[in-house]
């Protein structure tokens, strides 16, 4: 089960393997800001709250936006973070503006 939450909107989908946070909340209808899908304009940024472990790894794009620290507290960029694995996971979209 995966939680996305948005601006206003937020959405249960059941799977998302192999897919990216935007592009899920994108299919599901969820109010998911962004602008560029590539990793610069942080706008699709969120926090992971639960479910952390069944996302790849973080990619160069989101060391290079982020950062270790951002990181760390559970950030990651809807359209980098990538399903690996089906379970629990909940992620709320926060844009810097």
């Amino acid at each position: 089960m995966i939680q996305l939450t948005g601006r206003t909107l937020t959405k249960t989908i059941e799977s998302g393997q192999g897919r990216t946070l935007l592009a899920l909340a994108k299919e599901a209808g969820v109010d998911w800001q962004f602008n560029c899908s590539r990793g610069t304009c942080a706008r699709c940024r969120c926090r992971i709250e639960a479910g952390s472990e069944l996302l790849r790894e973080p990619t160069d794009a989101e060391w290079d936006r982020l950062g270790p620290e951002e990181l760390d507290q559970g950030y990651r960029l809807g359209c980098q973070a990538v399903v690996e694995r089906d379970g629990e996971l909940k992620a709320r979209n926060r844009t810097y503006f």
